[in-house]
């Protein structure tokens, strides 16, 4: 491909950003309040998990480090095994390489590329401790049979909903769908904070306990009785003179870190939840028009689509093609010569150098790797795309599908 501007490119930023962000952050500044672990914070995580539908929402820093905590959560122990998904962004699985655990990625559904509930029910047993999958640009997994499989032998489900707000399946949203979700708000995802981002969803309180300690500087451990010592006389406001000596413990799990999100991220959090229905809205039109412009072809192509009883929010507007490689390559820089930006999403993980490292080969997912390989391509869908973008993206690709092939300038649209 060559590196130059696109009539139609993939976003700068997945979300838009306008006068109630700028007031948001406007009112925070001139408010003098503490730009750290405030109240903005506390509205965004009440908001967000009452959105969600979870007893907790925890904001942290980032989308990568919210599945780093949740993959710590699950207490990993050496000889145990999760199962993953190899269709997703390399941050969903990569803190797996810190653990002495095995990994097995179970393939994905052809139409979907969500992970194959059929596929999980043959791999998991009493040795798998989770399940780790991602609902792919943004199209809910079939829930209800992964977990029912996981929780047979005792395994914890992380969601990985980075794709995902906007999305349900039968009334229930992703982070509400299994034991742990993880959300990303970087500055790509169909709701950003200022770039980066993250929040987990669960219902556990004991979780809420270690995952506050862990986001707060703390160790994360087992507790044991109080130090049998007299502590030195320290007045009582003192930092941490009652944790100092109130408690021991048996056990150092994992050290903490600050994974406290900002004040300003908070808030601008606040005002893009308020929007998300719209954002959403847009993102779905956009969609719709280009499945449109599939079903107008008569190329041997069809579109990702949700499911009856799910609701897609198009983080990724993928389709397939399913006429073989070379038709796939032809189009894929046919489009990209009239000014369509084509990416394809994601690279099969067990096929890249770390995962190949720990003795993982082609043929383990062979729907996955088909599907990069041979037929799936994914366009731009944002909200940020005007209605003349649009429209030059979907007449290209129903020209492209039909055979019509005239040359048009690659100059941007405005």
């Amino acid at each position: 491909m060559l590196d130059r501007t696109y009539r139609v490119g993939f976003p700068t930023r997945g979300s838009l950003l306008g006068t109630a962000e700028i007031a948001a952050l406007t009112g925070l500044i001139d408010s003098g309040a503490p730009l750290t672990s405030g109240a903005h914070r506390d509205r965004f995580e009440k908001r967000f998990r009452e959105h969600v539908g979870t007893a907790h929402a925890m904001s942290v820093t980032s989308g990568t480090v919210a599945l780093e905590l949740a993959i710590h959560l699950l207490d990993l122990r050496p000889g145990d095994e999760v199962i993953v998904t190899p269709q997703t962004y390399q941050a969903t699985i990569a803190p797996l390489l810190d653990f002495d655990a095995e990994v097995t990625f179970c393939d994905v559904e052809p139409d979907t590329l969500n992970m194959d509930p059929a596929v999980l029910e043959t791999l998991v047993s009493d040795r798998t401790a989770a399940v780790m999958l991602v609902h792919y640009g943004g199209c809910p997994a079939e829930m209800d049979r992964i977990t029912a499989a996981a929780h047979e032998h005792g395994a914890i489900v992380v969601e990985d909903c980075a794709h995902a707000l906007g999305a349900s399946r039968h009334g229930r949203r992703p982070g509400a769908l299994a034991d742990i979700g993880c959300f990303s708000f970087h500055n790509s995802k169909n709701l950003t904070t200022l770039g980066e981002g993250g929040m987990i969803t669960f219902d556990r309180d004991d979780w809420a306990l270690r995952l506050e300690r862990l986001r707060s500087n703390n160790v994360d451990g087992v507790f044991g009785p109080a130090v049998p010592a007299e502590p030195p006389a320290l007045l009582p406001w003192m930092k941490f003179a009652d944790e100092v000596y109130s408690h021991s413990y048996t056990e150092i799990l994992r050290a903490g870190t600050n994974a406290t999100m900002s004040e300003a991220a908070a808030a601008v959090g606040s005002v893009q939840l308020d929007r998300l229905p719209e954002l959403s809205a847009r993102r779905r039109d956009i969609a719709h028009r280009l499945d449109e412009a599939l079903a107008q072809s008569a190329a041997d192509v069809r579109p990702h689509r949700a499911p009856p009883g799910t609701e897609h929010a198009y983080h990724l507007y993928t389709f397939f093609v399913d006429s073989g490689p070379l038709e796939r390559e032809r189009l894929v820089k046919s489009l990209d010569r009239r000014g369509i930006e084509v990416q394809l999403r994601y690279f099969p993980l067990h096929l890249t150098p770390e995962w190949r490292a720990r003795g993982h080969r082609a043929g383990e997912c062979p729907v996955a790797e088909g599907s990069w390989f041979d037929r799936h391509v994914n366009l731009p869908c944002h909200p940020g795309l005007t209605d003349a973008q649009l429209d030059h993206l979907a007449e290209v690709l129903h020209a492209e599908l039909s055979g019509e092939r005239v040359f048009q300038s690659s100059q941007p649209i405005s």
